[in-house]
């Protein structure tokens, strides 16, 4: 794959990403008019940053550090790029209007459970920690991989999953305020 055609990949990586803002401000209309709670505000703008990073870095590594295309590691990880695409729009799917890059919760509707959530707690997070690896390695830069990989990891355990969580925990408890057992 010669680097024109991994621009292109990248650049189709982004054009992806504009589709998820469409669809998530779509979707956080429809929680905020259904009472809405959005939480972990707070880090969204890191979020943003090191997605965008992301991609940027993927195509600044690749040529300035004049990065080769190795068939034995680049057509793997384009097919691990495609596969968490793929997961990601079933996460999005799954989730219908409840889905988005932020943390928006609506109170009292019941967690999804159907799969890829009955099998996996946090399946879109699955998707990106794939890509956040694959991505880079199509074109064999693994300094991005690396440094993207290690950032979001710590974004992802110390403040978007515990984010997420409180966030859910918050609506289940709500939920239950309102729909008390019957003794």
């Amino acid at each position: 794959m010669s680097l024109a055609w991994y621009v292109v990949l990248v650049g189709a990586t982004a054009v992806e990403r504009l589709a998820e803002l469409v669809v998530s401000a779509r979707n956080a209309r429809w929680s905020f008019a259904r009472g809405g709670v959005e939480s972990g505000r707070g880090h969204f703008p890191a979020m943003v940053a090191l997605h965008t990073g992301l991609l940027l870095a993927c195509v600044a590594e690749a040529w300035l550090a004049d990065r080769p295309f190795l068939p034995w590691l680049g057509w793997p990880m384009l097919v691990l790029v495609l596969a968490s695409q793929g997961l990601r729009w079933w996460c999005i799917a799954t989730l219908g209007p409840r889905w988005n890059t932020r943390v928006i919760v609506v109170p009292r509707l019941p967690r999804v459970a159907r799969v890829p959530y009955r099998s996996l707690r946090h399946p879109n997070y699955v998707a990106v920690v794939v890509e956040g690896v694959a991505l880079p390695l199509v074109h064999s830069c693994w300094i991005t991989a690396v440094a993207f990989t290690l950032l979001n990891a710590v974004l992802l355990a110390r403040f978007r999953i515990p984010a997420e969580e409180r966030a859910l925990a918050r609506a289940t408890q709500a939920g239950a305020a309102a729909h008390p057992a019957v003794p």
